[in-house]
């Protein structure tokens, strides 16, 4: 009895495993078998991953589908998009909620702890968008004594205020909370804040989205490598994605994405040269 409880409970757990699909031992098996991959992307992010109908649109949501494209030899795979906002997304994976995250997940040795991480298929740089009449904010530095948003879920604002390691400029700048970063423009719209610093091509789409209400300083002072979020020790797909983002460069997809996407924004200085891979850990 023992024995087959064991393997009831066994089989139970299997098939809780990536969204239902017991028969795939990791997301290429499922990329490449024809299984449905849960892809996790921000929904509230302008030119990045924006849920306006269907399916969210943008940047990232068009790399998950090139590079899942070409990790199956070329074939369209089936899809469920899940919202995977900056605070669910370590869970999300460890629980499997969803099989992989494209989602400005930038690449850290704190989240590498919790994170198999493919890529980066593009490097970003933590920027500073202010209302477009504010003069007062011309550079990062200027952003002492001001109010600035914390994002639930990111580490953006530790850039502003905390000393290295884990900050750059060591600032004395107030936080404000928001649960995410289209609550931190609705806040800076609102003169509730007096900045928003976080990835340039993040900042770029909320400005482009805002028709000229906020600038982007142009000012980037951090590398923030965008990464694939895998569950820690998926090293196979982790390779797999890896080898699909380095022909998405040389065969000129990425280029014509970042275009697409960010194009003609001005201040926005978008990287030109495919990333070095940083290895599967």
């Amino acid at each position: 009895m023992g024995a087959v409880l064991s393997i009831a409970a066994m089989a139970a757990g299997l098939a809780a495993c990536g969204g239902g699909d017991a028969t795939y031992a990791t997301v290429a098996d499922k990329i490449t078998g024809g299984g449905t991959v849960v892809v996790g992307t921000k929904w509230d992010q302008p030119s990045l991953g924006l849920k306006m109908g269907n399916e969210p649109e943008g940047f990232d949501v068009d790399v998950a589908k090139a590079v899942l494209k070409e990790v199956a030899g070329g074939k369209d795979v089936k899809v469920t998009w899940k919202e995977s906002a900056s605070s669910n997304r370590e869970p999300f994976l460890a629980n499997g909620t969803v099989d992989i995250i494209f989602a400005t997940y930038s690449i850290t040795e704190e989240r590498k702890a919790k994170v198999t991480f493919g890529g980066p298929y593009v490097v970003a740089h933590q920027d500073v968008m202010v209302r477009k009449a504010d003069a007062s904010i011309t550079k990062p530095q200027d952003l002492t004594g001001k109010k600035i948003c914390k994002a639930a879920g990111s580490n953006s604002y530790k850039r502003i205020t905390d000393p290295p390691p884990d900050g750059e400029l060591d600032l004395d700048a107030t936080t404000v909370d928001a649960a995410n970063y289209s609550e931190c423009v609705q806040k800076l719209n609102g003169s509730n804040l007096d900045a928003v610093t976080t990835d340039d091509l993040i900042l770029a789409g909320f400005a482009k989205q805002a028709g000229g209400n906020f600038k982007v300083l142009g000012q980037g002072f951090t590398d923030e490598k965008y990464g694939i979020g895998l569950k820690k020790g998926d090293t196979k797909t982790c390779e797999a994605v890896n080898k699909a983002v380095a022909t998405l460069w040389s065969n000129g997809t990425m280029k014509t994405l970042l275009e697409k996407w960010f194009g003609g924004i001005e201040g926005l200085k978008v990287s030109d040269a495919a990333p070095p891979a940083e290895g599967c850990a």
